[in-house]
């Protein structure tokens, strides 16, 4: 016996301790602003964060190849992307987006693009 948890419990241990902590945050701030009126300017603010955040994690997978800025048309990835923006300009479907995004990266693929 290599240590007193088996590899199984701790992954399911550290999942567990995640997630708590995950929820107590997020608990946090519907009890701190649940009674509350959040000021106008604030909400204004706030709507700018998902977008920012998706940006911020988006991004870098789509440009970046091989530790550089890759704009090129051999970037599957980055072709992907352009199809997956047109097809959420059009239809206005998110299932309709990420479908579209996933096929077309396994196209480009294929292809050797």
């Amino acid at each position: 016996m290599v240590g007193l948890i088996s590899n199984d419990v701790s992954i399911w241990l550290t999942m567990l301790v995640v997630g708590v902590f995950t929820y107590a945050t997020r608990l946090s701030f519907i009890l701190i602003f649940g009674q509350r009126e959040i000021p106008a300017r604030l909400r204004q603010a706030l709507r700018f964060v998902p977008p920012a955040v998706l940006t911020a994690i988006i991004f870098p997978e789509l440009l970046i190849r091989d530790g550089e800025i890759d704009l090129s048309l051999g970037n599957e990835w980055l072709l992907a992307g352009i199809t997956a923006v047109i097809v959420a300009w059009f239809s206005k479907n998110v299932v309709a987006t990420i479908f579209a995004g996933m096929v077309a990266l396994i196209l480009f693929e294929i292809a050797g693009f």
